[in-house]
């Protein structure tokens, strides 16, 4: 096996005298493109460099960074696949017993706010060597940000962690230039214009131009407050200062949405917000990868395995998930309110060749388990495999609109005809079985599709007997509020699913994510919800309750009780009917009757407790028992079950 070094005896075993970088992460090491780590510690490693990966080290330890020596160069950190914070807790606040990117799927490998604490580590340990974090923990607190487990608005990671880079988005392009840099003797602290990062420094060390706007723009923002736009040119956007957006909840929601606006990369404009006596700069976003680009990252070595060392630990969970399965595509076009993808990973999407994915397909036949299944090509959504239109093929986004919400923008392309062209050839492949589609489908998107073909060769080859979805809810209020389509569009998706089903002989059935508690949801709606609910016969086995994490619109709503695009007024849940609504999705369950009966009594509903098909409770204790429970583990978005 050909693993890159984690230890002095691997280091020998390369015959390197050590490391130009070194690459800590918050998860095991798992040599699988599915894992941020092994995609840029293999990129790096195609380029030239020597790197060897601190995987969980101990933030106890004082030694734990010291194994291969000082790295030449510096010091990578990511904290993981999943944020560390949703990781280790739930939206209800408890603690996790579990965490499937760790040895045996036990918890206790990687520290709360793991990128804080491995910065700290690096500083105590390796001094003022150059430090770069990213991925998804730092991507989502590049600014001040509403933190919900503190319930407090913190500064950005970048200060926390004492890192002097942020790779924000996805980071392939972004780090091959800081290590060609660095490499070439350049100080780390002149490394501020990079596409695709966000630092923090001192205005004199910022290149002369933007030093310049920034100080121009610092006149203007006596009237800020007052103003309907920040301070701006076609440079910059000044931000109002992290101390400002930790007090007034108005100002943070303007703020948010300006950083919002400004993820084009053909025209997003440097954003700065300052902290203290620093100001935290954000470049604009990189461009996205090609084709050919992506290709070749997927083409790297990798040993599609765990390292080794876990397997007295009966090895990483999280690998069985993804080993036989394919990424075809990154970013997301949908920009639901409540997920982070559109913020990280961008609404263009990057997809790579049907060559390429059919050169992985074969590859999967010949590893060791295969048992000819593949287990799902897809992405953040399955379905959208290609970017939205030819403004997004060009690398461009609008900046005052979206693709699919408020109303879909005619430009949108509704064909699956690519898509599908990749399934086939896949399932025509010598030793596949069956190839699924398990990474969730925009069911919107189907059904826009003049051409029948998708949905019909989904059914018949790519289900698995349950296809999960999302309608998230059945009010068109707070589907507007989330981003989704209105209601009847889910509901004309489920007849077409049933019909085609029906036509081909197979019992298949619909797994709708509902989610509970999300801003500008009353306790009214979560009822009409559980009517619904109730109507269907079917039972989640697990409530999706909405989760406040940070990077998306629905947090901001929770924390300021606004639309940062209208500034209107949003109802928030409280805790208690937080409690109330995610238990409503559950009404049948014995554990949930008190806080359902609660829920009743206080809207005056108590006509839903008798023995009418409407109601919710059966009278006294009994337990209602007809209803079927669905399957709706796993997780989706930026919120976690519970």
């Amino acid at each position: 096996m050909t693993f890159l070094p984690v230890s002095a005896a691997d280091l020998a075993d390369y015959g390197w005298d050590g490391i130009d970088f070194l690459f800590i992460s918050g998860d095991a090491y798992v040599d699988h493109p599915s894992f941020g780590t092994a995609l840029l510690t293999r990129v790096l490693e195609s380029k030239g460099y020597r790197v060897g990966i601190a995987a969980q080290p101990d933030p106890d330890d004082p030694q734990s960074l010291l194994a291969m020596g000082r790295p030449a160069y510096g010091v990578f950190i990511s904290s993981g696949v999943v944020d560390s914070m949703v990781n280790h807790y739930t939206a209800a606040g408890r603690k996790r017993s579990d965490d499937r990117y760790s040895p045996g799927g036990k918890s206790g490998f990687r520290p709360d706010r793991a990128l804080i604490r491995y910065g700290q580590m690096v500083r105590k340990q390796l001094g003022d060597i150059p430090l770069v974090i990213g991925g998804i923990e730092a991507s989502l607190r590049r600014f001040a940000h509403y933190d919900y487990w503190s319930d407090s608005v913190r500064q950005s990671i970048l200060i926390d962690s004492q890192a002097d880079i942020l790779v924000y988005g996805m980071g392939e392009l972004p780090i091959v230039e800081i290590a060609r840099l660095l490499a070439r003797g350049a100080r780390v602290d002149s490394l501020n214009n990079l596409r695709g990062t966000a630092v923090a420094r001192r205005i004199e060390q910022l290149p002369r131009k933007l030093a310049a706007a920034i100080e121009e723009l610092s006149e203007k923002t006596a009237d800020q407050d007052n103003s309907a736009t920040f301070p701006h040119n076609d440079l910059c956007i000044l931000l109002p200062d992290a101390k400002a957006v930790q007090t007034d909840k108005r100002l943070y929601a303007r703020a948010f949405q300006v950083q919002q606006s400004e993820l084009d990369p053909a025209a997003g404009r440097t954003l700065v917000q300052p902290h203290h006596h620093r100001l935290v700069v954000q470049n604009p976003p990189q461009r996205p990868m090609t084709t050919v680009e992506l290709d070749k990252i997927y083409d790297l070595p990798f040993e599609r395995q765990a390292h080794p060392m876990y397997d007295a630990a009966d090895g990483v969970p999280a690998l069985a998930e993804v080993r036989f399965s394919i990424n075809s595509h990154r970013g997301c076009y949908g920009s639901c309110s409540f997920c982070a993808i559109a913020y990280h990973q961008g609404r263009i999407i990057q997809n790579r060749s049907s060559d390429s994915i059919v050169r992985e397909g074969k590859l999967l036949t010949d590893l060791d388990g295969f048992k000819g299944y593949i287990h799902d090509v897809g992405g953040p959504t399955a379905n959208f495999y290609l970017p939205a239109c030819e403004r997004q093929e060009q690398g461009s986004v609008c900046r005052e609109r979206l693709c699919l919400w408020p109303r879909v923008c005619p430009r949108l392309r509704t064909s699956h005809a690519e898509y599908l062209g990749v399934l086939r050839q896949l399932r025509r492949l010598p030793g596949v079985k069956k190839v699924f589609v398990r990474s969730g489908v925009r069911f919107d998107a189907i059904v826009r599709d003049p051409d029948p073909a998708f949905l019909e060769e989904l059914c018949e080859y790519h289900v698995s007997g349950q296809l999960k979805v999302a309608p998230e809810h059945t009010v068109d209020s707070v589907l507007s509020i989330m981003r989704k389509p209105k209601h009847e569009v889910y509901e004309t998706f489920a007849t077409r699913f049933k019909e085609v089903n029906e036509r081909l002989g197979l019992k298949q059935y619909l797994v709708p994510y509902l989610i509970s508690g999300h801003p500008g949801c009353t306790l009214e709606m979560a009822v009409e919800l559980a009517g619904y609910i109730r109507a269907q016969k079917v039972m989640p086995e697990q409530v999706q309750d909405f989760y406040p994490t940070p990077g998306t619109v629905s947090t901001a709503m929770y924390y300021t009780g606004l639309d940062p695009a209208t500034l209107e007024p949003v109802h928030v849940p409280d805790p208690d009917e937080k409690a109330m609504q995610r238990a409503l999705l559950q009404f049948s369950l014995p554990k949930n009757r008190k806080l359902v009966e609660k829920a009743l009594k206080k809207l005056g509903r108590t006509d839903l407790i008798g023995h009418h098909p409407e109601a919710l409770l059966l009278p006294g204790k009994a337990v209602r028992s007809k209803l079927k429970k669905t399957d709706t583990s796993g997780g989706k978005g930026s919120y976690e079950d519970n």
